[in-house]
């Protein structure tokens, strides 16, 4: 195995010189606050998860720093609402055309950050440019009545989807009206949002970048008065720690914490439909809100459940997201490439030992010599699929998401067992049940803790005319998808009440 020539990381960061010399330095990335460019923070080191080839690391800002920068967004917030909604969207067709002609690169940069797949990353910036795309279209009849928030919105996200999560919602954030602060995630994807931040900001777009660590950004950009609203994806203990700073503010927040998504099996046997759908749910090693690491099963059906399981987790292709056997051939159809770090994979894989150790039973154990990989290559942070039957209640993996590619099954005998067990994480984002009988899942699925529950089928985020939130601890604030997006980050009439789990002051 090689590495396809032309994919080196040297070539994508030259190339991203190139492309945007202003955000770019020989040695990292630039913040941009108050219109500029800036060789401010402090620049550690980093290593792409791919391999552990160094690669460009984020320069943290101190809380000084941040301060300024939001009050800088502000000034430009109130010029920005002074914007015309046409001359709005004119400036992010005209991002978007800039995100078309550099697409291979900020894919790229997301194969090399976070580890994507090269059919993943293209999806994750295709997903960004269609979906703001329809926004543009959109937005005049979702605006009517509605004004701009009274400061920024600021954006705390995770690593794994810098295009079509964070970038598309900067983006539907300023065709609002609204100045946009992103805070770049700490452990990936920091050149991609910079490079996407820069093709954005040339046009006139008022995008706020900073890079730094949330305990150090937290005042500046959760809690200040300045603040319109705060946008914020990831786990449960960070979202706990700004859902805690927001207690009493009054500032219309967005959180999208994680929880346990759950794929129910009851009276079913159309099993050729679920071994497909087995494979597919390891796309990214399960490292997104809406995967599926939890089957809970009817005790009945286990054995054709195996029989249909097994061959599909056998199936799934990992491995180094850029290797090739000679220079011209494609680059590999992978489900997923390594976790984000090395550290993530080491504890992913003590947390599955522990599990085992405590009573759990591992009916599959995939290893990395079945991985596609360059001869000699770090493979600090890949991690083989797992499976563990019956999961004991004392291990992480009873109860919370994994983040990774394992899976959990746990055996029931009643419809009541089957709820209690697919309801274990206090409130999820998705869930589904395989049943035979639609009626069936469907009175079931409306006993389930979950937003968007699918029959047969899985369920996703969705970014365009279908709603998105959470229940229970999977989510706080507003809901968001299609109007609800743009009433989220905007002024309607006095007195009314967004859609969501809260009801906020202003």
């Amino acid at each position: 195995m090689i590495l396809k020539p032309g994919t080196t990381w040297d070539d994508a960061y030259s190339r991203c010189l190139q492309a945007a010399p202003e955000a770019f330095h020989d040695d990292r990335p630039l913040n941009r606050w108050d219109n500029v460019w800036r060789r401010d923070g402090i620049a550690g080191t980093a290593r792409s998860p791919v391999d552990g080839t160094p690669i460009a690391a984020p320069p943290r800002v101190d809380r000084a720093t941040a301060a300024a920068a939001v009050r800088a967004a502000t000034e430009a917030h109130t010029a920005w609402g002074r914007v015309s909604l046409e001359q709005r969207v004119r400036k992010v067709r005209a991002a978007l055309d800039e995100f078309r002609a550099h697409r291979d690169l900020l894919a790229l940069l997301l194969v090399w950050e976070i580890g994507k797949p090269w059919r993943l990353a293209c999806a994750d910036v295709d997903r960004c440019i269609d979906g703001v795309a329809w926004y543009a279209d959109e937005i005049p009849a979702m605006l009517h009545g509605r004004t701009p928030l009274p400061g920024p919105v600021s954006n705390i996200a995770s690593w794994n989807y810098p295009m079509s999560v964070i970038m598309h919602a900067l983006l539907v954030q300023a065709l609002a009206g609204n100045a946009v602060i992103a805070k770049a995630p700490t452990d990936g994807g920091v050149a991609c949002l910079t490079l996407a931040t820069a093709l954005a900001a040339r046009h006139g777009l008022p995008i706020t970048l900073l890079s730094g660590g949330g305990a150090d950004l937290s005042e500046a950009l959760v809690t200040a008065p300045e603040i319109g609203c705060v946008s914020f994806v990831g786990g449960r203990t960070a979202g706990g720690r700004v859902a805690a700073g927001l207690v009493d503010s009054g500032t219309r927040h967005i959180l999208e914490q994680e929880g346990l998504n759950c794929w129910g099996v009851w009276q079913f046997s159309r099993w050729d439909l679920l071994q497909g759908l087995v494979r597919k749910s390891f796309e990214y090693g399960k490292q997104r809100c809406t995967a599926y690491p939890r089957y809970v099963v009817q005790r009945a059906l286990f054995p054709d459940f195996l029989a249909t399981y097994l061959p599909a987790v056998r199936s799934v292709r990992f491995g180094h997201p850029l290797a090739v056997e000679r220079p011209g051939d494609d680059l590999p159809d992978l489900d997923y490439g390594p976790l984000i770090t090395p550290a993530k994979a080491a504890e992913l894989a003590r947390t599955i030992e522990d599990a085992v150790d405590r009573g759990g039973i591992p009916i599959h154990r995939g290893t990395l010599d079945t991985g596609h990989f360059l001869d000699g290559q770090d493979t600090g942070a890949y991690l083989a699929p797992a499976a563990i039957l019956a999961p004991p209640p004392s291990s992480p993996l009873f109860h919370a998401e994994p983040f990774g590619p394992v899976d959990t099954i746990v055996l029931v005998d009643t419809e009541a067992e089957l709820l209690a067990a697919m309801n274990a994480s206090n409130g999820a984002l998705v869930a589904s049940l395989a049943c035979d009988d639609e009626e069936t899942g469907r009175k079931l699925g409306a006993e389930l803790r979950a937003f968007k529950v699918g029959i047969n089928r899985p369920r996703s985020r969705g970014d365009r005319d279908e709603v998105f939130g959470g229940i229970g601890a999977s989510w706080r604030g507003a809901f968001v998808g299609g109007s609800l997006l743009v009433q989220a980050v905007t002024q309607g009439p006095p007195g009314e009440r967004l859609d969501g789990n809260y009801h906020p002051a202003r």
